[in-house]
C-alpha cells in the first residue's frame, strides 16, 4: 500500500474557517478490489441560513462504495466543522459535501441524506447519489425516520 502523507490525523487541526478553505484528505484502501459500503453519521451538523444568519441543524448519513481510497475520518470531521459558520441554503450544503467527497476519493458511488431539522415549520430534506447502487452491494436503510414533530 502506497505511503500516504496527512496533516490532520495525529496533529493539532483546527476547523477551518469556510468549507472551500477546509481540507479532505483521503488515504488508500486496504481493501480495494473489494466492494464494501462505507456509513458516516453525522447527527448534529450545522450551518447558518443565508439570508437571516439563523442556525441551521441536520442529520446527514453519508454511504459510499470505496474505489482506490477512503475518507480520513478526522478531515471529513474538520470538514464538516467548516460549514457551522458557512451561509448556504441546505439543498447547496448536502450537494456540496458529497461533490467534495467524489473530488477527494472518487468513490465507485456516494449517497448523502440530509435530514434538515424545520425551520418555518418545515423540514428539508435533500438526497444525491452518483446513479444506480452498484448490484450487490448491501445498502442499508438510512436509519432516519421521517420528521414527525411532537404528535
Amino acid at each position: 500500500m502506497p505511503e500516504t502523507t496527512l496533516t490532520q490525523l495525529g496533529s493539532d487541526s483546527q476547523i477551518a474557517a469556510t468549507p472551500d478553505e477546509a481540507v479532505l484528505e483521503a488515504v488508500p484502501n486496504p481493501h480495494a478490489g473489494t466492494d464494501y459500503l462505507v456509513r458516516f453519521t453525522c447527527p448534529e451538523f450545522t450551518s447558518i441560513c443565508p439570508v437571516t444568519g439563523q442556525p441551521d441543524f441536520a442529520h446527514l448519513v453519508i454511504d459510499y462504495l470505496p474505489d482506490a481510497s477512503i475518507v480520513e475520518s478526522k478531515s471529513l470531521k474538520l470538514f464538516l466543522g467548516s460549514f457551522r459558520n458557512h451561509g448556504a441554503f441546505h439543498e447547496d450544503c448536502t450537494v456540496s459535501i458529497a461533490k467534495r467527497i467524489e473530488a477527494a476519493i472518487a468513490p465507485k458511488w456516494i449517497r448523502i441524506g440530509g435530514y434538515w431539522y424545520p425551520r418555518g415549520g418545515i423540514p428539508i430534506d435533500v438526497f444525491y447519489q452518483s446513479g444506480p447502487p452498484p448490484e450487490g452491494l448491501w445498502l442499508p436503510d438510512q436509519g432516519v425516520p421521517t420528521y414527525r414533530g411532537r404528535g
